[in-house]
């Protein structure tokens, strides 16, 4: 086998303390044999100081900045420098685990009918402690259906974040979409319309918890403004339904990534 994986964080001056962690869980990462990593950072911003946090003598290293537009904007205008054929979240103060880079490729290898997969998340609590979750799905296919049914229920099934897809279908789908908020819970959805997606067993985030995490502020909670993301969210996903577009990996894609 042989690929580049690409993983994308945005970041914003002021949410940037972490990113020298996050670069250290990438070094950490075992790859199957033939495959690297590259690490798109793109600055929601035209500071430049998160980039001040970043190795200067690592090619596998991308960084740019842009116009303030929000996470989903920052995520979706890395695509731009991404060149491998499938594509992993990371946030700029999260972590990946021992090996999570090389189960979302296996994953995705190993189920050709498969566009996505996911995997649980492990809360990094201020203390230091790890704290796992209990309503995560069983591993494997993942129902028809069953992300649009939590999130009617205001319930997530899965983190967004321990996303890993083929980076044609994420195109596909137009990216992250253009909301305020929840935009990687919003593309679980549009991925969810259109391709199978697999639950991977392990960890594959350590999600760290602190007060200055954008989810830990009131405005990401102020309910007018989640009334109408959800309005928009779930008439878009009916309507991507209702078309019964489907999406597979070519062949051609399967031989790229199993060569």
């Amino acid at each position: 086998m042989t690929g580049i994986i690409s993983v994308v964080t945005p970041v914003y001056e002021g949410g940037h303390q972490f990113l020298g962690e996050a670069y250290q869980s990438l070094l950490a990462q075992e790859l199957p044999d033939g495959w690297n990593w590259e690490w798109i950072v793109q600055e929601d911003g035209q500071t430049g100081v998160p980039g001040r946090m970043l190795p200067a003598d690592d090619s596998r290293v991308s960084y740019n900045t842009g116009r303030r537009g929000g996470a989903a904007m920052a995520r979706t205008m890395a695509l731009a420098r991404v060149t491998g054929p499938m594509v992993r979240a990371l946030d700029a103060d999260d972590l990946l685990p021992e090996g999570a880079l090389r189960r979302g490729i296996e994953a995705l290898l190993a189920h050709p009918t498969v566009g996505w997969a996911v995997s649980p998340a492990v809360d990094l609590l201020p203390d230091g402690t790890l704290r796992s979750s209990s309503l995560d799905p069983e591993a494997g296919p993942l129902a028809p259906g069953l992300i649009a049914d939590s999130y009617r229920a205001d319930r997530y099934a899965v983190m967004g974040t321990t996303l890993t897809v083929y980076t044609e279908l994420l195109h596909a789908v137009g990216g992250w979409p253009a909301v305020p908020a929840s935009e990687d819970a919003a593309l679980l959805l549009l991925l969810e319309a259109v391709a199978p997606g697999w639950m991977i067993a392990e960890p594959g985030e350590i999600y760290r918890k602190h007060n200055g995490q954008v989810t830990a502020q009131p405005a990401h909670w102020e309910q007018a403004e989640r009334d109408a993301l959800s309005t928009v969210l779930l008439t878009r996903l009916d309507a991507l339904r209702r078309t019964g577009w489907r999406w597979v990996p070519s062949t051609e894609l399967i031989a790229q990534v199993a060569k």
